[in-house]
């Protein structure tokens, strides 16, 4: 594994992983309510800043590795995870957009494992909807975190709830069009 700057900011999204959960879970006396959700807002906006960060510098700095490449996804996915799994606790989302989003994410990897073994793992990279839906969730997730008005006038909770709701909806169509490129592939004779 190479220690280089992208991979050191893909490793800081993952520690910071706990630390969002356990502004959540830490004593009342430690944080206040609003002090828990801007911190937890906060967290999570770094780290989907870091996860921009980390592509731009190791092309920029052509330091990329296999080992990012595979780290990457996997720390997004985890955060995305772990943050809906708490929402979801605060009754913040539907456990049906938490169930959309992981489910997409678990089928999608494998998907694309899958489609690397049968030399197809170009065919099903990254498409247009699936960065609008990253972008939908980057955004929704801190404002539902935060889930206040901003500058009294603007509601987090409301905007983060839409958006939740849209990226929800374009995780489907995501992942139906990653089953459609994968279907000619998958009753190929001498595959498994």
């Amino acid at each position: 594994m190479p220690l280089n700057v992208p991979n050191l900011l893909t490793w800081l999204r993952i520690l910071a992983i706990p630390l969002l959960v356990a502004v959540f879970y830490v004593p009342a006396t430690w944080l206040t309510p609003y002090e828990r959700n801007l911190s937890a807002a906060v967290l999570f906006a770094a780290a989907a800043v870091t996860d921009w960060l980390d592509g731009y510098l190791a092309r920029r700095l052509n330091q990329t590795s296999a080992f990012g490449a595979f780290l990457d996804p996997v720390a997004d996915k985890l955060m995305v995870a772990a943050a809906l799994i708490v929402l979801l606790e605060l009754n913040r989302v539907d456990a049906i957009v938490a169930i959309i989003i992981i489910g997409r994410e678990i089928a999608i990897s494998a998907l694309r494992e899958w489609m690397a073994k049968v030399g197809q793992a170009k065919s099903v990279a990254v498409n247009f909807v699936g960065k609008i839906k990253t972008a939908s969730q980057l955004v929704a997730i801190p404002l539902l975190l935060y889930h206040d008005r901003i500058g009294g006038w603007f509601d987090a909770s409301r905007v983060g709830t839409w958006l939740i709701y849209i990226a929800a909806a374009l995780t489907l169509v995501s992942m139906l069009y990653y089953l459609k490129l994968a279907a000619p592939h998958a009753f190929v004779k001498g595959r498994a």
